[in-house]
């Protein structure tokens, strides 16, 4: 019954590896080596049925035509030639970790195991099966686990695919493709519809949508026109652009992301550092372990007890004990699962610089905020016009046209507002008041706009303001005219953002800002946030961020979230620093642990569920990986687990462990 299963098996597989062969042919989906590897398994999965299949007496009538035992001996080299074709990789490899002082690791612990039951076999005429299935089916699990690392970085890869090949410069009347390492700043280039942006620059010809999905994760075009900036990675769906460089290649955004996202594996998580020193004592141990197994017994059986040793037995249990033992689950899917959710991030647009920042964003208890860039847009707009004693777009036309030479954010928000082309001849003698505004002449007219100095300045009674914001006090031939009040505009999401940070089980949201405070409250009132700090420098950030660190459970982690440019101080010194909208910002990818490719606040909650997603698919494997192991030793040294259960207790558990892994690679959409 056993064998007839096994030979089911050995067919199944056969079929599969055939099969997956031909799908290959036509989609190019493996690599060459992992296409010789599936031929090896297919060709020694065919030969062991053949063998199997082969009745007995054919070899025992080779006794009698040749000589006696020449059944015995073919049958043996042939067994053995099918073992070198399935094994002799692993056989080199563990003699060059011998030869090398590297002896303990999976290859040695196979080749022993193997070899040992191929001794016991002959010694016995038994059954060689065993020892080739042991083999056979510790390369499919080996060969599993490098197509699903393949497909994964295939995955990330594709999603990932924004490193343009070429940059179009234009020379004598025709476009010539150069290498983007050739383009030096401020060179012109032209990037044509389907084309990526090569490098970043300043668009100063055309205009165009351009598809951002590869950085930001969104599927939504961004239109650019003159002046914009664009970032290199992306792709132009639709016009010509003619681009000014502005960064080398090697310094562009494309570059640097590449470069994090290749690196990040280099960063190892307390997880990963933890199945390292596992597996540098766990090895040696089993080993000493099997080798006490085989030796032990049958000394004290002997000496002590006066009773046959039976060797075969003993020996064949600490063989059991040595495939049960290797480490391969471990060793193999935990990095895996790091890298898959390292990939699964980046496919959203969030760069996680390495598998420890993943673990710490994971355990993350308090977020802390900073404001402008953040949890607003970082543009002024007109929020409110009050006590007006004129049209109020009357009032916002003169209020423009005031303040038409200054380049000061609130200005630049009046002018937005008043949305039509400034018309400087109507404006003449404009005087600036430091620290109070400005005064000029509009059609004749004396138009005052500032603060309530200016007003108080000029003798006119300004009328105050209940509401949160900048507030522009407007006066128009000496009599006051009412107000505007100005104000930063809070992103769309960000409301949502800290609701389902709340959601996530964070304790904690906290709002630091150099804004004034009650700027400040209103917003963190707005969108729901615990605390708020106002009116702080650079330095105050970094003090109040110690002083949540003291505060915050021990086993919590503090995410601070900021542009990345003015808040480098703060993003070092936290747990773990989210930089928000930070494409192409030198600051950010420097001072950050985290690297949001776009400034939407709903990445910050979907980081961290990225993240606790993938610790937790890491602890269910070193949870599964062990116990299966400690239980199967236990069975093995007891006698009741055969080479069967061993092969289970290896590559079985490999290959589950490693499907888990990659759910990691997978982010539900919300």
């Amino acid at each position: 019954m056993a064998e007839f299963v096994i030979d089911c098996l050995l067919g199944i597989l056969i079929l599969a590896a055939a099969a997956f062969l031909l799908i290959d042919g036509r989609r190019g989906s493996m690599r060459k080596k992992q296409r010789n590897m599936l031929t090896r398994i297919l060709l020694c999965a065919a030969m062991l049925l053949l063998l199997q299949l082969l009745p007995a007496s054919i070899f025992n009538q080779l006794d009698r035509i040749l000589f006696p035992s020449a059944g015995r001996w073919l049958r043996f080299g042939a067994y053995f030639l099918n073992y070198l074709l399935i094994g002799y990789d692993i056989l080199r490899k563990a003699i060059l970790g011998v030869k090398n002082r590297q002896v303990f690791d999976e290859n040695f612990l196979m080749a022993v195991a193997t070899v040992g039951a191929f001794a016991l076999a002959i010694a016995e005429n038994g059954d060689y099966l065993e020892a080739i299935a042991v083999m056979l089916f510790y390369q499919i699990g080996e060969w599993f686990q490098s197509y699903a690392v393949g497909r994964s970085r295939r995955s990330i890869s594709e999603l990932m695919d924004i490193r343009p090949d070429y940059a179009n410069i234009q020379q004598n009347g025709a476009l010539e493709r150069v290498a983007p390492e050739e383009v030096a700043p401020g060179s012109i280039i032209v990037v044509q519809p389907g084309e990526k942006i090569p490098i970043d620059g300043v668009v100063v010809e055309g205009a165009s949508s351009l598809n951002t999905s590869a950085l930001t994760g969104e599927s939504m075009p961004r239109d650019v026109q003159t002046g914009d900036e664009v970032i290199s990675g992306c792709i132009n769906l639709s016009g010509v652009l003619k681009v000014r460089t502005t960064k080398e290649f090697g310094q562009s955004t494309v570059s640097k992301i590449l470069d994090l996202v290749e690196n990040a594996s280099s960063r190892k998580s307390k997880s990963e550092a933890f199945i390292s020193r596992f597996s540098r004592i766990y090895t040696p141990a089993v080993c000493y372990g099997a080798l006490a197994l085989a030796l032990l017994p049958p000394l004290v059986r002997i000496l002590a007890l006066g009773l046959p040793g039976d060797w075969h037995v003993w020996i064949y249990r600490a063989l059991t004990f040595l495939v049960i033992s290797c480490p391969c689950a471990l060793v193999i899917s935990i990095p895996l699962s790091f890298f898959a959710g390292i990939g699964g991030a980046s496919r959203e647009g969030v760069l996680v610089k390495g598998s420890n920042y993943l673990e710490t964003l994971a355990k993350t208890s308090y977020v802390v905020f900073d404001k402008t860039g953040t949890l607003t847009q970082g543009v002024f707009e007109v929020d409110g016009i009050h006590h007006c004693q004129m049209d109020q777009t009357k009032l916002v036309e003169y209020a423009a046209l005031a303040e038409s030479a200054s380049s000061h954010p609130i200005s630049k928000s009046l002018q937005r507002a008043y949305g039509k082309e400034l018309d400087r001849r109507r404006v003449g003698q404009i005087q600036e008041i430091s620290g109070c505004g400005v005064v000029a002449q509009v059609d004749g007219l004396e138009v005052a706009a500032g603060n309530q100095k200016l007003m108080r300045r000029l003798g006119i009674t300004p009328v105050p303001c209940h509401e949160v914001g900048t507030v522009i006090h407007m006066a128009v031939g000496g009599c006051y005219a009412g107000h505007i009040v100005i104000s930063d505009q809070i992103k769309p999401h960000a409301k949502q953002a800290i609701a389902q940070l709340k959601a996530a089980g964070v304790e904690k949201t906290v709002m630091l800002t150099g804004d004034a405070q009650p700027v400040a409250q209103q917003v963190a009132t707005a969108l729901g946030i615990d605390q708020v700090f106002g009116g702080l420098l650079p330095e105050d950030k970094v003090a109040q961020v110690e002083r949540l660190l003291e505060a915050k459970p021990s086993k919590g982690k503090l995410a601070f979230v900021g542009d990345g440019i003015n808040d480098a101080p703060v993003l070092s010194r936290a747990d773990i620093g989210i930089a928000m909208g930070a494409m192409g910002s030198d600051a950010a990818i420097e001072a950050a642990d985290v690297v949001l490719m776009d400034d939407d606040p709903l990445k910050i909650p979907k980081a961290i569920r990225i993240s606790r997603k993938c610790l937790r698919i890491v602890y269910e494997n070193i949870v599964f990986a062990i116990g299966v192991k400690l239980l199967c030793l236990g069975l093995g040294a007891l006698g009741i687990a055969g080479m069967w259960l061993a092969i289970f207790a290896d590559v079985g558990v490999m290959i589950l462990a490693v499907l888990n892994a990659i759910r990691a690679l997978f982010v539900k959409k919300l």
